[in-house]
């Protein structure tokens, strides 16, 4: 492998419809030879958000991260680290699943919960399965900036990415979901 979509965005095209990755916006937390792990951004998991007011006195939304391993929780947090355990993403942003310290920093005040993002299941490849799915046009790569990870983005940041790419992005931008009533 002589690339790496590590840190990158994946937009799903109009070729992937009627399952969850169906205009979806996934951000590659790692990528190698061995396969790619990422997190779908912009997929709200109400029944996952509804569990997770056992634990605050206010609304937390959850995320649908991907339709792998959906007994897993994960965090994207943005700012200070306040566990040993998490994977890098930007100097700004980290990864990880050490459920206790979050909760733990939330609920004393030490980390705003504006700065979590949390994830029930993650999206994964194995060896060369993402190379082909975007050889196959399933998948648009792009590189986004000053992108918030932990933002509380729905179907409105797909069609946003969408329209900045322009071309025949702008076009998917503003198709119906389903492509057949086109």
């Amino acid at each position: 492998m002589n690339y790496s979509y590590k840190g990158k965005i994946l937009i799903s095209t109009p070729d992937i419809s009627g399952d969850i990755f169906s205009r979806s916006v996934v951000l590659i937390i790692e990528h190698n030879e061995s396969g790619a792990f990422g997190l779908i951004l912009n997929k709200k998991n109400n029944q996952m958000s509804g569990k997770f007011k056992d634990f605050f006195d206010f609304r937390i939304e959850v995320y649908d991260g991907g339709p792998v391993g959906n007994d897993k929780v994960f965090f994207i947090v943005k700012g200070e680290k306040v566990t040993e355990m998490y994977t890098e993403i930007t100097p700004e942003f980290y990864l990880t699943e050490d459920i206790e310290n979050i909760i733990s920093a939330v609920l004393s005040g030490e980390l705003d919960i504006n700065n979590v993002k949390i994830f029930s299941g993650y999206s994964g490849w194995s060896a060369l399965q993402l190379e082909e799915e975007i050889q196959r046009k399933l998948w648009t790569v792009v590189d986004v900036y000053n992108l918030d990870y932990t933002l509380p983005n729905d179907q409105t940041l797909w069609k946003s990415i969408m329209q900045n790419l322009g071309g025949e992005f702008l076009l998917w931008a503003n198709s119906p979901e389903n492509i057949s009533l086109n």
